[in-house]
This record gives C-alpha cells, sequence and structure tokens, in this order.
C-alpha cells in the first residue's frame, strides 16, 4: 500500500472510524521510563496525534508544545487537555513538520510515530535540529523488521499489517545521523513488546527507542565551539 503521509492522508485516519479508539490512547511506554526522571523544562511533541504524550509531560511540570498536521487530531489532544486539567500548559501548533520551523530550541524534542510527507530520517534530522544545548531527543519508531506487525492505533489505519518501508528505520539508521561531536546517544535499542488489539487479541509491536543528549559545547580541532556554533545533525549529508 502507497502511503502518501500528506495531509489528506492524516484527515482521512483521524476522521475515520477507528479515531475515537486511538484518542483515547494512552502515553508511550517507552516516554514514562526515559523522561520521568528529567527535570521538566520546555517539550515539543512532534506528530502529536491526540496528544498522549504531551500531556503526561505536562501533568509532570513540563511546558509543552504539541504540533500536529491533523486538525483533527489536535481537537482530541485540546479537549483531553482540559479534561486532564493542564490546559495552560500545552499549547496546540497544527503544522506540516516537513516545512514548519519553531521559533526557539527546547530542553526536549520527542517523537512516537510520527510520519510526515518526508524520508523519514530526513525527519529526525529536522526535530534533532531544534533541541537546546544541554537538551533531549527521544525518538520512537517504528523498527524495520522483517516480521508482521499489526495495525495499532498509531495512524495507519484498521487491518493493515507491517508499516511501510519509509515509516520504518533501525537505531543504527537513526545513531548514524547523529554526529559524534554534537550528540552523546543514551540509548539506542530495538524492543518487542504485546499490547491488545482489535476483538481482544494480542499484537506485537517492534519499536526503535534512540535518546540523545545534545553537548553544551563542541571540541573541534584545537578550539571549542559553542553548541549553537557546530553543524545540525547531518548537514552537507546526502539524503
Amino acid at each position: 500500500m502507497t502511503h502518501s503521509f500528506d495531509r489528506d492522508y492524516w484527515d482521512r485516519i483521524w476522521g475515520g472510524d477507528r479515531a475515537a479508539a486511538m484518542a483515547a490512547g494512552q502515553p508511550n511506554p517507552h516516554l514514562i521510563r526515559e523522561v520521568g526522571d528529567l527535570a521538566p523544562g520546555t517539550a515539543l511533541d512532534a506528530g502529536c496525534g491526540a496528544g498522549a504524550e504531551a500531556i503526561w509531560l505536562a501533568t509532570r511540570g513540563w511546558q509543552v508544545t504539541g504540533a500536529d498536521i491533523s486538525a483533527a487530531a489536535l481537537a482530541h489532544a485540546a479537549e483531553r487537555a482540559v479534561a486532564g486539567g493542564v490546559a495552560e500548559r500545552v499549547r496546540w501548533v497544527e503544522a506540516d513538520l516537513s516545512t514548519w520551523q519553531p521559533d526557539t530550541r527546547y530542553d526536549l524534542v520527542t517523537t512516537h510515530y510520527a510520519h510526515p510527507a518526508m524520508p523519514q530520517l530526513d525527519f529526525y534530522d529536522r526535530i534533532a535540529s531544534w533541541v537546546a544545548p544541554g537538551g533531549t531527543l527521544l525518538i520512537v519508531g517504528h523498527h524495520d523488521h522483517q516480521g508482521t506487525v499489526a495495525g495499532h492505533g498509531h495512524g495507519h489505519g484498521g487491518g493493515e499489517t507491517e508499516p511501510p518501508s519509509s515509516a520504518s528505520v533501525t537505531a543504527a539508521d537513526i545513531t548514524a545521523r547523529l554526529d559524534p561531536l554534537v550528540w552523546e546517544v543514551v540509548t539506542a535499542q530495538e524492543s518487542q513488546r504485546a499490547v491488545g488489539g482489535h476483538a481482544g487479541h494480542t499484537v506485537a509491536i517492534h519499536d526503535v527507542v534512540v535518546i540523545a543528549s545534545r553537548r553544551r559545547a563542541t571540541v573541534v580541532g584545537d578550539r571549542t565551539d559553542s553548541d549553537s556554533d557546530v553543524a545540525d545533525m547531518a548537514t552537507d549529508r546526502p539524503a
């Protein structure tokens, strides 16, 4: 199946018969495990969908921007934020993440199975450039593996099998784009977990999780440059 991952695609997903169930989803367990000990600051959830992760961060003291291309998804997110009592801690932005540019950097930039209308690794390059010096990048994506993954509520539509190759990566794919002069890789792993599927069936979810910390200063040759002066991830690197 061909996936365009453009605005029309996501409008169909969030206007479909599974939208209500998707909007009621719980925050990603990798976020809870990996971010729970970080001191709260500013955060961006890139491709936030119905806002489960952004709202979880807000309840723990983060000031969050949730960005997504789907107005319908953001409407669900805003309702959940109000119900959770954190509406004042979350700003929702309707944006095409393949072209949108924030006006600030964030202490945490995270994404969970987000697929804009651009190559997946190029998307990770873009969001990594939005991490402030000393900040954290957390990527949770579909692992590129040889098995089959049933559609599991992350926006690929009901009944689909394994996410398309354009939406799947390996940990090595991601870390290869992280310049070690700029980034310290904290976690790079691939895992499998079981979740409840349709009609009581259990399905296996194959995840790739990468966490990296952006260095505050970088040694280049015989001088030390501030992180803001060092080329962002994948600069001058072919797509």
